[in-house]
């Protein structure tokens, strides 16, 4: 095992030391730290409640035997070559047959419905393919789980899991991620429908004579998936209804669920205070002011030496600013902010699941905007760490917004920080819709998260972060630039500019630009267009290793 996944260096930072003075100016609801707003003071009317999105329900998940479950519908794992399931002597060969005509093939992705008549005590079966025995995996189950809640779309109720004990993944492992594929591609993004078309397994039975082991996996897996389902609504919601505002009241609401996480929110005084003139900057072209959005997780039991800093890009509608993007494509510029989604809920699963490690996430949440008030090509701004840097194009925003967070996090006493952000266009082209790309300082915090994502399924590559990239970003006016006029190593040439604002210990970057919001389904157990959840697995995941 790498050392990286045994030790972490003594924490270097007062996680006590922070200046009063920023949030004297805060008043307190409902023991929420609410930061008043300078300025322009607007009331928005909220859409009405037909058009609102309708949060899915949670589902229920618990073990049991089969027979007393009182199913809509049973669902077991199939391999290649096709095995006679146990199950299949009751139902007189049915399954044996389908393989032969070739109805059933066990192929990964494959659901085959049968309508039963008592049988299995359930009137229906979903044969779910998993690929070649040999070589099923964890994200072959989720595929499997996926594709079955697909095949019951219109069923709901109670779906039973049968779980099989030669396939190559533990019993616990194969449970969760059976019952992760099931929440995950139950989604549905159609929240403001008017009619709700699909429906979600209401109940999820793992039909096993469950052991303590077996239970802890199956719940918590359960509740990763719900909380990457609440993030992916969040990316899912049109800007119209999620303004940096209504992020933080998202952030009030997830406080108030949990015992030890709180929630801050800055305004634009106490960003001024603290001299975030990046962050600031993105969005005045915007009637949304920007915040900055601080949860705090302080759970008993937690190690002193390790404080997680989870940083989000929260750009709750991108249009580019003055250097303005094309019109096409532009409506799904609503989940620039799916960094910030997947940082909140991140920070939520931690403490869903009693995560004994302490984090504290910021999210840099703007909306960037042309306007009369915003930020042009050419400006010079000055961050909160006292660097200055020329703005070489308004849509290089999301690095920005990041500089001013990741520093606040180190001076709260971060030791150990994470970035995830929508960052690069480039980034998708390189690694497509499956992998994410990561840029760290520290060769062993670097391994950590690429090993959380192997784990958890939000999958990261690794990729240089090199000192000489930085000549891309030197300025002639300013300390450095935002961009470079240069097409080249652009994900690169951004990790370095972060660089220079993640202050000492471990950083890592991670640009998810390409697995953050699907255009079309991933072909596993991502089905559906729009935002994927991505990063909630991971930072739960990281939680668990670093606790």
């Amino acid at each position: 095992m790498s050392k990286a996944y045994e030790l972490f260096m003594p924490a270097v930072f007062d996680v006590s030391a922070r200046d009063e003075s920023v949030s004297k100016n805060s008043c307190t609801l409902s023991g929420i730290s609410v930061a008043p707003c300078r300025g322009r003071a607007r009331v928005y009317a909220p859409p009405p409640a037909s058009q609102r999105y309708r949060r899915a329900p949670m589902t229920k998940v618990e073990i049991g035997l089969p027979e007393q479950a009182g199913a809509d519908a049973v669902a077991l794992p199939v391999s290649q070559p096709l095995s006679a399931a146990s199950v299949d002597d009751k139902l007189g060969g049915r399954l044996r047959k389908l393989g032969e005509s070739g109805d059933l093939r066990g192929e990964c992705g494959e659901a085959v419905l049968l309508h039963l008549d008592g049988e299995l005590d359930a009137p229906r079966l979903v044969a779910a393919g998993v690929g070649r025995r040999d070589q099923v995996d964890a994200d072959a189950l989720r595929t499997a789980g996926a594709a079955t809640a697909q095949a019951l779309s219109r069923v709901g109720g109670t779906l039973v899991w049968l779980l099989d004990e030669s396939l190559p993944v533990p019993l616990p492992e194969q449970a969760a991620a059976l019952v992760e594929g099931t929440i995950l591609g139950a989604y549905s993004p159609g929240r403001w429908k008017s009619k709700q078309e699909t429906r979600a397994p209401e109940r999820i039975v793992v039909g096993h004579a469950g052991d303590l082991e077996l239970q802890e996996a199956v719940e918590r897996a359960a509740i990763v998936a719900e909380r990457a389902n609440r993030s992916r609504d969040l990316s899912n919601m049109p800007p119209n209804e999620l303004t940096p505002h209504t992020l933080g009241e998202k952030a009030q609401e997830l406080a108030h669920e949990h015992e030890h996480l709180r929630c801050e929110i800055l305004g634009t005084r106490e960003l001024d205070e603290l001299g975030m003139g990046a962050l600031t900057a993105v969005g005045r072209g915007s009637r949304n002011e920007p915040r900055l959005i601080v949860l705090r997780y302080d759970p008993p039991g937690a190690r002193d030496d390790v404080v997680l800093g989870l940083v989000g890009k929260s750009i709750t509608f991108d249009a580019g600013g003055i250097s303005i993007k094309p019109a096409g494509g532009m409506q799904d510029m609503k989940g620039d902010m799916a960094g910030g989604a997947g940082t909140l809920h991140g920070i939520g699963a931690l403490a869903a699941l009693g995560t004994p490690a302490r984090a504290i996430a910021a999210l840099a949440a703007a909306e960037n905007l042309p306007g009369g008030d915003a930020f042009r090509p050419g400006d010079i701004l000055r961050a909160a760490n006292g660097k200055t840097i020329e703005v070489v194009n308004t849509d290089a925003e999301g690095r920005l917004v990041l500089a001013d967070a990741l520093w606040y996090v180190r001076r709260e006493g971060a030791t150990h920080v994470l970035d995830l952000a929508t960052l690069t266009g480039a980034m998708e082209l390189a690694l497509g819709d499956l992998y994410a790309g990561a840029f760290a300082n520290d060769e062993q915090w670097g391994e950590l998260i690429v090993e959380a994502g192997r784990r958890s399924g939000d999958l990261v590559w690794p990729f240089p972060l090199h000192p000489r990239y930085r000549r891309y970003i030197d300025s002639a006016f300013a300390d450095l630039k935002n961009s470079s006029t240069l097409r080249q190593g652009s994900p690169a040439l951004a990790a370095e500019f972060l660089h220079e604002f993640a202050g000492d210990g471990p950083w890592c970057h991670v640009d998810m630009a390409g697995p953050a919001f699907l255009e079309r389904s991933r072909g596993d157990y991502l089905r559906v267009p729009g935002g994927t959840g991505w990063g909630v697995r991971l930072i739960a995941e990281l939680g668990r290793m670093v606790a």
